[in-house]
């Protein structure tokens, strides 16, 4: 015995376009990914710097909160890979 073909559901025109909206993602902007990176690196040089120079640069009279400085710049750095596509 022959099997029947099952319905297709008509969805509305609306529903389609939307769905098709979403699918297509903004590229990202040309900048986004070297201020990542480079935020990333400024942190890292920061850290180097203030251990190599012992404690003497970047800024000399607030003492260890320089490595909380270059942590805070390489963050936001780690954080915006999460925009990146």
């Amino acid at each position: 015995m022959p099997e029947s073909k099952p319905r297709r559901k008509n969805k509305p025109q609306s529903q389609q376009t939307a769905q098709g909206a979403h699918a297509v993602d903004k590229p990202m902007p040309s900048w986004y990914k070297p201020v990542m990176f480079g935020l990333m690196l400024l942190g890292l040089v920061w850290i180097i710097v203030y251990y190599i120079s012992q404690t003497l640069f970047p800024i000399p009279n607030i003492g260890g909160w320089n490595i909380v400085i270059g942590f805070g710049i390489a963050m936001v750095g780690f954080f915006m890979t999460t925009g990146w596509k």
